[in-house]
């Protein structure tokens, strides 16, 4: 069963602006990204699918229930870390994960209990009796990740999880939500427009631009190597250009970096490369076949002709 299907999903805001459109996909169990630029609807399927917004039109099912209907079984096996700051300053971490567990239904004793437990996961146990407004930007990142932890859900939904961090706290950030995929065995939803760093810790990517989807695959199928090779030297790469089409090459030059275009068939290509490089003297830093990037679904959108959010 996926973790969310939708059906023709579409989603305007006051009839004017195009928010989803006729999106049909399905999510997959794993620690999954939800990727695409600012605006491209990556917030409002989220909310979709925890019932906080009812569609315009089409149907999406979490973990095969409703979110309207079935609205309060939804929350009850998803988590939900939003992108914005929205915690009670006043409070210190371990009150506010406790009142959390127990809106999700856990008793008081429970709720005290997996309070601690999980801000420990997080990394926060020594400073869960502080007040939350004390915190940095990093510790309020982890308090919003363990007030959706709390009542160990089934999904975890994770909006922007490494907005205002540093790069160590984004690294440490994505770290730590790969553990919880890989070793709570809870399914993960990453929404970012970071995609370098989402790769890091996916198995697999939905990539959506303008409210419509994009692409839906596992990483290493939109990460396969292309019918490139890379050939990065030192100098002369100009002569080089011009030797390996004299040798019947398709080439293409940038600064110091050749790219080759090659069949699966022609392995003598890679010995051209290396009798050219070593006839001209010349240094050799890389040579190696290219890999697709997620970032070129991106490249060459375009302009849409609707406002989109």
């Amino acid at each position: 069963m996926p973790l969310i299907e939708t059906t023709a999903l579409g989603m305007r805001y006051d009839g004017k602006v195009t928010a989803l459109a006729d999106l049909t996909l399905d999510i997959e169990a794993g620690v999954v990204g939800l990727v695409g630029v600012n605006g491209a609807g990556k917030t409002t399927l989220i909310k979709l699918a925890l019932g906080l917004l009812t569609p315009t039109s089409g149907r999406i099912r979490v973990l095969g229930l409703d979110p309207i209907a079935d609205g309060e079984q939804v929350r009850a096996k998803v988590g939900y870390m939003p992108e914005h700051d929205c915690l009670p300053p006043d409070m210190i971490a371990a009150e506010f994960v406790t009142h959390m567990a127990r809106v999700s239904g856990l008793p008081a004793a429970a709720a005290r209990e997996r309070a601690s437990e999980t801000l420990r996961h997080v990394g926060l146990y020594e400073e869960r009796y502080r007040r939350i407004g004390g915190y940095s930007t990093g510790m309020k990142q982890r308090v919003k990740l363990a007030q959706a932890l709390v009542h160990d859900p089934e999904l975890l939904l994770l909006d922007e999880p490494t907005n205002g961090l540093d790069p160590a706290g984004r690294r440490a950030m994505l770290d730590l939500v790969h553990r919880i995929g890989t070793e709570f065995g809870i399914s993960v939803v990453v929404c970012s427009h970071l995609l370098g760093e989402i790769e890091r810790i996916c198995t697999s990517l939905v990539a959506i631009d303008a409210g419509t989807l994009l692409r839906s695959a596992t990483l290493s199928s939109m990460t396969e190597h292309n019918d490139l090779l890379v050939v990065e030297i030192d100098e002369g790469a100009e002569r080089l250009a011009a030797a390996l089409t004299a040798g019947g090459l398709d080439v293409r030059r940038e600064n110091r970096v050749l790219t080759v275009r090659f069949g699966e068939e022609d392995g003598a290509v890679y010995d051209l490369i290396r009798d050219a490089v070593a006839d001209l003297d010349l240094c050799l830093h890389r040579l190696e076949r290219q890999r697709h990037q997620v970032a070129d679904l991106f490249r060459d959108r375009p302009a849409e002709e609707v406002s989109h959010v």
